[in-house]
Parts: structure tokens; C-alpha cells; sequence
């Protein structure tokens, strides 16, 4: 079964007394497109807060979302809009498979549930995320799912599964929200195995909310005065609550090995922290590519080496080989005489 998983669209932090303003729908190219449609007043300037659902409630809050579901195909399609588990492992934001469950999902809901929507349309639904009384302070994490099937005309029984998401971070707990807080520790080079420059920066998460990093790196008191940059970080590494990832940041191949004054700037939300670190990138080991052309050059290094080894021997045994007698040259110059009667 293949399935396409993005996660897309803009965050709207809606409580029932919260003002908002509209977020402007993008187009998707894709077949199937999912985004939110409004972010709260209070959070219009945190550009994470306007790519996914960070909130921050208390308990026995309802919030509500509206969201657009867009089809660009031509031709309509059943769509699925449904809550389900997320988790953050290893530094990435993971939607759960089909409609795993966790407590977050449970308490969210999307109406309508299965709409049709007409070729190049486009559908607004709400969710709604009603938060128990008793519900236990903490973070949770979920995703909303935009979901199509369909069954290739050959017949051959594989369901194709498309479907788009929208993170949900929900903070519950009293008051204000969790201060959100990172470090940055070493920051280091390496070479990837085909031999791009690369510079990583270990990053800790000290606060009470997850992150989503992003940022640049600027190179500069390089060879000969050079600078460069600046990079993008990679995007995509996600932070737990108390975890450490490395963020990286790959680099051109034709880039100087160095020295390097390497400095990153790494951000989350609002949250911008900096690091400098001296980087000398190391040398750049020989490709897979390169080996059948080593083992050729190797091996006729070594029949050469063989024949010279062959050659010198011989030449050390003809000279060693002792001369012929004097008297043993003379009787084989001898020619017998006849005798006659």
C-alpha cells in the first residue's frame, strides 16, 4: 500500500472567546490539500504557531478550528477528515498509521467526517478539540488527517492511500503556557559518504514545549578571507519535551576544507538562540565510484612488481652460473680421426 504522508497548512488558534485573523489559503499541488484558515491575534507574528496547532489551554476548554480540504484534480473525490495519534521520535514528528488513537485524538473531532468534494473544489470542516475537566497537565500530540483511497483499474486488489495532515500541539495545564527554551552544544564538521561538507549543532530542548528547528549558517574567516553562507538549516527536526537532536546543515562540495568560523542561528517559533564554533571540515574519503578504477590500478601495480621480482631473480642466477673448463672447451673442439688398415 503506498501512502503519501505531508503534513501541510497554517495553525488557527481558536478558543470560544479568542479573536482570530484569516490566513490567505495557499493552492496545493497536490491532488489533495489541507491547511488551516485562521491564527489568533495573540500569535500572528510566531510563524510556528501559524504552520501547525500550538496551544495552550486549561482544562474544560472547547477550541475550534476551521479547516480547507481542496481537491486539484479532475474529478471528484470521497474524502476522510479524521483525528489520530502523533508522537516526536528520534527528531521527527511521526503521524500515526490509520486511526491509531491516543488521548488527544480521542478528544477531537471533525465535522464532516466524509465529504465529496467536486473536482477542483474546495471544503471548509471544523474541529473541534473539547478538553476533559480532568484532564492531566502536559503536552499532547496529534495530527488531522485529509485521507482518499482508491483502487487502481488493473484490478489487482492495492489500495492507494493519499492523504495530508495538520499537526496538533495542545499544552494543558493552568495559566499561561510553558516557557519554551533551547540550547545549542557543540557544533562540529563532518563529510557525508559522498563527500559533502557538512556541520552539525546538538540541540537541547530545556523547556516545557516541543520545537520545530529551523535557521541558518554563516562561514566566514575562511581560506584566504573567504566567506559564505548563508546556509539553511535542515528542516524537518522536531523536539521533544527534554530530548537532544542534531540538527544539520549540508554543504557544497567545491566549499574549502577550512578553518572555518562557523556561526548558526536556530530558531523555533520566536525562540532564537546563536553558537560560533572554529570548523575544519576533513578530508574527503575516496567514493564507492572510485574503487573498481583503485583495484585495476592496484592489481597491474602488482603484476608489474611480480615481473620486475621474476626478471631480477633470473638475471642473479645467470650471473651466479660458473665457466666452462679450459681443458673441457678443448676436448670438445677434438674431431676423431679415421684409422685405416
Amino acid at each position: 500500500m503506498r501512502r503519501a504522508m505531508r503534513f501541510a497548512g497554517r495553525a488557527v488558534c481558536l478558543l470560544a472567546c479568542g479573536s482570530v485573523v484569516a490566513v490567505p489559503a495557499e493552492a496545493s499541488e497536490d491532488s489533495l490539500g489541507a491547511q488551516l484558515l485562521d491564527v489568533p491575534t495573540t500569535a500572528r507574528l510566531d510563524p510556528r504557531a501559524r504552520l501547525y496547532v500550538v496551544d495552550h489551554v486549561a482544562p474544560g476548554t472547547v477550541v475550534q478550528r476551521r479547516i480547507q480540504v481542496s481537491n486539484s484534480t479532475a474529478s471528484g473525490m470521497d474524502v476522510a477528515i479524521y483525528p489520530a495519534a502523533a508522537t516526536i521520535a528520534k527528531g521527527t514528528f511521526v503521524g500515526a498509521a490509520g486511526h491509531t488513537k491516543n488521548e488527544l485524538s480521542t478528544w477531537t473531532s471533525v465535522r464532516p467526517e466524509e465529504p465529496r468534494i467536486r473536482a477542483g473544489g474546495r471544503l471548509t470542516a471544523v474541529v473541534t478539540i473539547d478538553v476533559p475537566r480532568d484532564a492531566a497537565p502536559g503536552e499532547r500530540y496529534g495530527v488531522v488527517w485529509a485521507e482518499t483511497r482508491s483502487t487502481p483499474a488493473g484490478g489487482d486488489g492495492i489500495t492507494q492511500v493519499n492523504r495530508v495532515g495538520i499537526r496538533l500541539y495542545l499544552s494543558v495545564g493552568p495559566g499561561g503556557p510553558p516557557a519554551a527554551d533551547f540550547t545549542i552544544g557543540s557544533v562540529t564538521a563532518e563529510r557525508t559518504r559522498d563527500g559533502h561538507p557538512v556541520v552539525l549543532a546538538s540541540v537541547h530542548n530545556t523547556g516545557g514545549r516541543a520545537l520545530d528547528m529551523n535557521g541558518t549558517l554563516r562561514l566566514g574567516d575562511g581560506p584566504g578571507g573567504l566567506t559564505a553562507g548563508p546556509y539553511p538549516a535542515d528542516l524537518g527536526v522536531s523536539l521533544a519535551i527534554g530530548d537532544t537532536e542534531t540538527v544539520r546543515i549540508v554543504l557544497d562540495k567545491r566549499l574549502p576544507a577550512g578553518p572555518w568560523h562557523a556561526q548558526i542561528n536556530l530558531r523555533s517559533g520566536l525562540l532564537s538562540r546563536n553558537a560560533a564554533a572554529t570548523i575544519t571540515f576533513p578530508a574527503a574519503k575516496a567514493s564507492s565510484s572510485s574503487w573498481p578504477r583503485l583495484v585495476i590500478i592496484g592489481l597491474l601495480g602488482l603484476v608489474g612488481l611480480l615481473l620486475a621480482i621474476t626478471a631480477l631473480l633470473i638475471a642473479r642466477r645467470r650471473r651466479r652460473r660458473p665457466p666452462a673448463a679450459d681443458g673441457d672447451r678443448s676436448r670438445r673442439s677434438r674431431t676423431p680421426h679415421a684409422h685405416h688398415a
